[in-house]
């Protein structure tokens, strides 16, 4: 039977068990994105997860939309990855780094003035989260056609860096309303070109941005991120199980390493299409708890299951899932707050 310490083959990937940390923003890098050592001990502290996913890291200074997130585009930010690196490989656990560019979900004042892009200038409801004093997300502006191309090859030089760091893949970051979503979904890409209109189109983009990444890693070691109930900044689908079910077809085609989504179990949930169209591994997400979680792996539901604030409030989930003890409530005042407090002192079960 499948369970929580049962190993798994994802791709390239030999993981040492079924339990996967979910990618977090936690706003704990340098004012110039370089991850500290503080980041360190965290990641350290959950490396008990068979693979780690690592918070959103940017490809760019223009992918930005939150202060004090990592990136992936200097060698500073390559040094400082190596040490996160090598401490969760110490453990013997996987770390894949997330690949990101907000796109729309921006500000002027974080990209020195300059107007946030998307794949067409379509103003999203909301505030910009975590600057002060708030202020409600601008209208993008669309992208030329060479400007995408020349992102697809951001993710691809990112990708490089990747590997330069030591990390043993890389996941696209395809959901929550960012910038590949964003060319993914109807309601937000009205575009003319070769990126926009017909499901083909709008998939394009995610599709040459996975394609560059494979260029680089093998297949093997590439992992996708997907949102498809389109619950976050504003999204929406005209039809989103063709939109999403196509892109299944199109990454299993590609025999990526996993598919991750950020869905919630209900009856009009996609991910099950997403998993039998793609047939790649598939890893669950938002909102489990332990028995849930352990049915989808007991049926072959989900190849993998992660956890996301559960795992900022226990360091050590993966033992308390295994040996089914209570977990520690979650501090969200501390979620995105400076220095180790809602970090890293959230107790172990040995203290």
């Amino acid at each position: 039977m499948t369970d929580f310490s049962t190993p798994a083959q994802f791709g390239d990937l030999q993981l040492k068990n079924r339990v996967v940390l979910a990618p977090l923003t936690r706003t704990r890098a340098t004012e110039d994105r370089v991850p500290t050592d503080l980041m360190v001990e965290y990641y350290r502290q959950r490396a008990n997860a068979g693979l780690i996913l690592t918070e959103a890291t940017v490809i760019a200074e223009n992918a930005v939309g939150y202060e004090k997130t990592p990136g992936l585009y200097n060698d500073a930010q390559v040094q400082a990855w190596k040490k996160i690196i090598q401490a969760v490989h110490e453990q013997d656990s996987k770390i894949v780094v997330q690949l990101w560019h907000v796109g729309r979900i921006s500000h002027p004042d974080l990209l020195s003035g300059e107007t946030p892009v998307s794949a067409s200038a379509i103003q999203p409801a909301g505030q910009v989260s975590l600057l002060r004093p708030k202020r409600d997300f601008v209208t993008p502006r669309a992208l030329e056609t060479a400007e995408v191309q020349a992102i697809v090859e951001e993710y691809r030089q990112s990708a490089l860096l990747a590997k330069e760091a030591g990390f043993d893949g890389v996941e696209i970051h395809a959901a929550n309303g960012y910038l590949i979503d964003q060319f993914l979904q109807t309601s937000t890409n009205q575009r003319q070109d070769q990126y926009g209109g017909s499901v083909e189109n709008r998939a394009r983009f995610l599709l040459e941005i996975v394609d560059a990444a494979i260029d680089v890693w093998g297949a093997g070691r590439v992992g996708v991120h997907l949102a498809p109930r389109g619950d976050s900044h504003d999204m929406g689908d005209a039809a989103p199980r063709e939109t999403f079910g196509y892109v299944a077809e199109q990454l299993g085609q590609r025999k990526i390493a996993f598919i991750f989504t950020r869905e919630y179990q209900a009856e009009d949930s996609i991910s099950q299409l997403i998993k039998e169209k793609s047939g790649v591994p598939y890893i669950a997400n938002e909102n489990l708890n332990r028995e849930s979680a352990l049915a989808l792996l007991v049926s072959g539901q989900a190849d993998a299951v992660a956890f996301g604030r559960p795992y900022i409030a226990n360091p050590d989930l993966y033992t308390r899932l295994v040996e089914n003890a209570a977990w520690n409530e979650l501090n969200v005042a501390t979620m995105y707050a400076a220095g180790a407090e809602g970090y890293t002192d959230y107790p172990s079960l040995n203290g």
